[in-house]
């Protein structure tokens, strides 16, 4: 039975591969518009206009995330992508919530996060995380990653970045000058 699983998820993989390119140009524009809301930030705040929560539920009811996280560490819930979608012109492939429900110790910095690989440039990323005082990583290394939250699943070479919408990264950016 393992056998099959195996060559299932590898005939899903292939499949997904040979469409993701007319599937991102599908993907539901309002999904993006929701996740990009939840990591546009409050003016004068460090706040998030939008919710996480609200946007994975959606990519939820639309099949692209699992009903559950992929893995939490920490305060992080991560939920990898099941379908493409794009983010600002490229794939997404992960997206992060952290959020508290229990006191673990220090310190929970509540916001969101998404990880994409990266198509052409990334201008838009790196106006959109100067503009919403959000942390830029690029490249990131997705195999580490997600390695270390213990998320076992083969993720093809490329080039990825991972944008950080935190209120840390929000309060940083108010002490550099």
């Amino acid at each position: 039975m393992s056998e099959w699983r195996r060559t299932r998820r590898l005939l899903g993989s292939l499949l997904l591969a040979a469409c993701s390119c007319s599937a991102l140009a599908a993907a539901d524009p309002a999904l993006e518009s929701g996740l990009i809301r939840a990591l546009h930030l409050k003016k004068g705040t460090t706040d998030r206009v939008g919710t996480a929560g609200e946007a994975i539920r959606a990519y939820m009811r639309e099949g692209y995330l699992g009903k559950h996280p992929d893995q939490r560490a920490d305060y992080t819930d991560y939920y990898l992508l099941k379908k493409p979608a794009s983010f600002l012109g490229h794939e997404l492939v992960l997206i992060e919530e952290e959020y508290i429900t229990q006191y673990i110790g220090c310190c929970v910095s509540p916001g969101a996060g998404v990880t994409v690989k990266v198509r052409g440039s990334t201008q838009k990323l790196q106006a959109f995380a100067r503009a919403q005082r959000c942390t830029l990583t690029d490249p990131v290394d997705i195999r580490n990653k997600l390695s270390e939250v213990a998320i076992k699943t083969r993720m093809p070479k490329g080039h990825y970045a991972a944008l950080s919408c935190r209120e840390r990264d929000a309060e940083r950016d108010e002490s550099e000058p």
